[in-house]
Order: structure tokens, then C-alpha cells, then sequence
């Protein structure tokens, strides 16, 4: 049963489901990014209304659809502008991330060190990601950057989960290129 109905749900989970079947993690995400891609630019799939509107004080995480066959999760998240978030990491699970409206700058990382609770982390090049385009994160490359650089314009990314995001560690700078780490519990954001 759906979450959420919107026009072309059905589509995109069946998508999902065909994917998260697949024997590894790599041909799972690879299926994902390519399906995503597809259904983003597809006019008779088309997110729920209450996806396109922002909050004020922090990115929203608006859940759409959560597998009890599977177990994967699909959440939605607005970014209004400049909002972003700090280095994160998705707990040890992989991601698809797909931009369904305006423009993300997600930077990728690589942990370096880690030592006495503090770590040290290289950026590895930001990506300008449009709607229509898709990427992936399987651990351990999993730590990265989300950031809606629009002075103005909201952004929108729809997110495949391995299995439902509750909490992921988050890292602070804290000079000299150290950075240390808080386990963050997320949040979801109301459907209407």
C-alpha cells in the first residue's frame, strides 16, 4: 500500500522494486540512478504538492513511500535557499539521490583520519547537480555535502533508501582541519 498517492507512484515504485531485487548493491544503485533519471523527467510522474513547499528554518525530509516488502524508504527533501547540510554520513547504508527541481551542489568526502574522537576529512570535487540527474552513495563512500545555492529558488531531490534513515552522524569543524562528530536523530517533515 502507497504512503502517499500521487500521479505515478505506482510507476515509481515498481522502478524501485526491480532494482532493490538486483544481486549487489552496485547493479541496485546503478538500476536506480538510471530509472530515477527517467521518472524525474517523465511528466506523468509528479510529486505531491506538499513537496514543493519549503520550511523556513531547516531542510524538509517528507517521507513518500516505505517498503514492508523490501524495506527501502523514498523520502523527498526541500531545500530552500542556501539551506544545506553539514558532512554526513547515511548510517552504513547506499543512497540514490535524484534532483527533481532546481540545482544541489553535493560534495563528496573521504575519511583521512581518524583519531581521539576527531577526524579529518578531503573533499573529493563538488558536483553542480541539475533536475533531471541522479547519483549514488555506497559506503564507505558515503560521507557528503548537500547544499541548494540558490539565492532564491527552492530546490527539490527525491532519495531511495536501503531501508528507512533515522539518525546518521553528522561532523563539525573544529579547526586545524578536524572536524568532530554528533549522532543526529532526523526528523520527518508532515505530508498533507
Amino acid at each position: 500500500m502507497l504512503s502517499l498517492e500521487f500521479p505515478g507512484a505506482r510507476q515509481l515504485i515498481a522502478a524501485i522494486d526491480a532494482a532493490v531485487v538486483l544481486p549487489d548493491e552496485t547493479a541496485t544503485t546503478d538500476a536506480l540512478r538510471h530509472a530515477l533519471c527517467k521518472l524525474i523527467r517523465d511528466p506523468n510522474v509528479q510529486l505531491p504538492a506538499c513537496v514543493f513547499e519549503r520550511e523556513d528554518d531547516h531542510y524538509a525530509r517528507r517521507e513518500l513511500y516505505r517498503s514492508e516488502e523490501h524495506g527501502y524508504s523514498v523520502v523527498a527533501m526541500t531545500w530552500g535557499p542556501g539551506q544545506g547540510t553539514p558532512i554526513h554520513d547515511h548510517a552504513g547504508q547506499w543512497c540514490v539521490e535524484g534532483v527533481w527541481q532546481g540545482f544541489l551542489e553535493i560534495t563528496p568526502y573521504e575519511l583521512v583520519e581518524s583519531r581521539d574522537g576527531r577526524y579529518r576529512f578531503e573533499p573529493r570535487g563538488t558536483m553542480n547537480a541539475g533536475a533531471g540527474s541522479a547519483g549514488s552513495l555506497i559506503p564507505p563512500h558515503e560521507y557528503h555535502t548537500i547544499l541548494n545555492p540558490s539565492d532564491e529558488a527552492n530546490a527539490v531531490s527525491l532519495h531511495i533508501y536501503r531501508r528507512s534513515l533515522e539518525n546518521c552522524l553528522k561532523f563539525y569543524p573544529t579547526g586545524a582541519g578536524w572536524y568532530r562528530c554528533d549522532e543526529c536523530q532526523l526528523a520527518l517533515d508532515a505530508t498533507h
